[in-house]
C-alpha cells in the first residue's frame, strides 16, 4: 500500500502532446483533431488511425477520478498503428478525454495510498458528467462536452463504443449495453495473468444478466432497476447512443487498488441484514459530513464551484440509497456483491468529505482539518478492510487494453 507507482498518470495535456507525436510519425495513418470545447473553453481532441468506415471509439477521461483510460487509450493507439490486422477493414478513434475540465481539478497523478488519492478527489455531479448528464437533464441543457460525445458518435457511428473506466479499489468488470459472446473467457484470462481479481457482485451492475463472471449486459429500457432512487440510470446514458446506428458501448472497469474481497461467488449467509447495517453505517458517515457542511455553510455565502457542487450531489444521493438497501430486498446475495456494496458505502461520504475538505481549504476554513481526520480515518478504513494491493499501472494498462482489442475482435465477428 505504500509502495509508490511505478509510473504515473499524464495530464490532458501529456496525452495531447503524445497523440500529436503519434500523428505527426504516421501522417498518412493518423489524423489528429479538434472536435469541440469543454464549458471552460477546454478542446476536446480525437485521434483516427485508419480510414475505413467501420470504426471503434474509445473514449477516456469520462470521470476525473478514473485516470487509468489516459495511458490505455495511448497504449490502445500505438498497437493499433503497429498491429495492422486491428486495421483490417475497420478504423480506430479516440476521444483523449471526455471531461478535461474535471480532469484539471483531480489531483493525484501518483498516488501512493487511498488517503493521498482523496486528497486530490474530485468527481463532478451528476448533470455534469459528460456520458451521464442526459439521463438528469433536458436536452437543451446538456453540456457541451456531451454534445461533442453524442457527434462524434453520430459521425462515426461505431460498432463499438468502448469507454474506459476504472474503480479506486476493488476488482475488473465490464459492462455491455448488448452481450458480446466470447468477450468473457479472454477478459477472465487477461486479469488472471495480471493478478487482478474479476469482480463478480459489482454494485454498479446490480440485478443485471451476465454472460460470464464481471461480464455484466446491461437489461431492457422495460426492466426494473435495483436502486430506484437513484437518478442517473444508464439506458438514458450516451452509452446508447451507438444503438441508433446498430452499435454497442463496452465500459471496461480496472481497479487501481485491488481486493481479493470482490470475487467470491459464495453464497452471503444473511445479504439483506448485512446490507441493512451497511445502510444504517452509510447514513451515519453522512450525517458527519452534512454537519460540517450546515456549519460552514454561513461562512461559504457565495461560494460556488464543481468541488462544492460535487460534494453536495453526493450527499443527496445517500437517503434514497440506504431506503433503497433498507426496503428492498438485495440485487444479489453473494459476498462478492454484499462487499461490493460495503465499497459503495465507504465511497459517498468520503468523497463528499474529501471535496468539501479542498473547498473549506481554499477558504482557509476552521472546519477543514475536521474533515481531513475523516477523509484520514476513511481512507485507512477502507483500504484495511479491503486489503487493498495496488495494481501497477503498466498491469492496469494491459488488461484494459486487452480487454477492449477482445471486445472489438469479438464484436467485429457479429457485425
Amino acid at each position: 500500500m505504500s509502495l509508490l507507482p511505478e509510473l504515473r498518470y499524464p495530464t490532458v495535456t501529456e496525452l495531447t502532446f503524445s497523440a500529436q507525436a503519434l500523428a505527426a510519425l504516421r501522417p498518412g495513418l493518423c489524423v489528429l483533431r479538434q472536435v469541440g470545447l469543454s464549458r471552460a473553453g477546454r478542446p476536446l481532441h480525437l485521434l483516427s488511425v485508419g480510414h475505413a468506415r467501420r470504426a471503434v471509439l474509445v473514449v477516456a477521461g469520462a470521470h476525473a477520478n478514473e485516470p487509468t483510460g489516459g495511458p490505455t487509450l495511448l497504449a490502445l493507439a500505438e498497437r493499433v498503428v503497429h498491429e495492422r490486422e486491428l486495421r483490417d477493414g475497420t478504423s480506430w478513434h479516440f476521444l483523449l478525454c471526455a471531461d478535461p475540465d474535471g480532469a484539471s481539478l483531480h489531483v493525484t497523478p501518483a498516488p501512493r495510498s487511498l488517503l493521498e488519492y482523496h486528497l486530490g478527489f474530485f468527481r463532478p455531479a451528476g448533470p455534469e458528467q459528460p456520458e451521464w448528464s442526459p439521463a438528469v437533464l433536458p436536452p437543451d441543457r446538456l453540456p457541451p462536452e456531451t454534445r461533442a460525445l453524442t457527434q462524434v458518435i453520430d459521425e462515426l457511428r461505431p460498432y463499438l463504443q468502448v469507454t474506459l473506466h476504472g474503480t479506486d479499489l476493488g476488482g475488473s468488470w465490464v459492462q455491455l449495453t448488448k452481450d458480446i459472446p466470447g468477450l468473457a473467457e479472454p477478459f477472465a484470462k487477461s486479469a488472471a495473468q495480471l493478478h487482478i481479481p474479476v469482480e463478480t457482485g459489482a454494485s454498479d451492475a446490480a440485478g443485471w444478466p451476465t454472460s460470464g463472471p464481471g461480464v455484466h449486459v446491461m437489461p431492457g429500457p422495460g426492466a426494473g432497476v435495483a436502486y430506484p432512487s437513484m437518478p442517473d440510470d444508464a439506458r438514458h446514458s450516451t452509452w446508447y447512443h451507438a444503438h441508433r446506428y446498430g452499435g454497442l458501448t463496452a465500459v471496461v472497469e480496472v481497479p487501481m487498488w485491488a481486493s481479493d474481497l470482490v470475487d467470491d461467488p459464495a453464497p452471503h449467509p444473511a445479504p439483506a441484514a448485512a446490507i441493512r447495517r451497511l445502510a444504517v453505517r452509510l447514513l451515519r458517515d453522512t450525517r458527519e459530513v452534512e454537519r460540517v457542511l450546515t456549519e460552514a455553510l454561513p461562512r461559504l455565502e457565495g461560494v460556488d464551484g464543481p468541488l462544492l457542487r460535487a460534494a453536495r450531489w453526493a450527499l443527496e444521493l445517500v437517503p434514497g440509497l440506504a431506503a433503497d438497501w433498507t426496503h428492498t430486498p438485495p440485487a444479489g446475495t453473494t459476498m462478492a456483491y454484499v462487499g461490493s456494496v460495503d465499497a459503495f458505502a465507504r465511497r459517498l461520504p468520503l468523497r463528499a468529505a474529501a471535496m468539501l475538505r479542498r473547498v473549506l481549504q481554499e477558504q482557509e476554513d476552521d472546519a477543514a482539518p475536521r474533515l481531513g481526520r475523516l477523509v484520514e480515518t476513511w481512507s485507512e478504513a477502507f483500504a484495511e478492510r479491503f486489503r487493498a494491493r495496488w495494481v501497477p499501472l503498466e498491469h492496469q494498462v494491459e488488461h484494459q487494453s486487452r480487454t477492449v482489442v477482445a471486445a472489438a475482435l469479438h464484436a467485429r465477428e457479429g457485425t
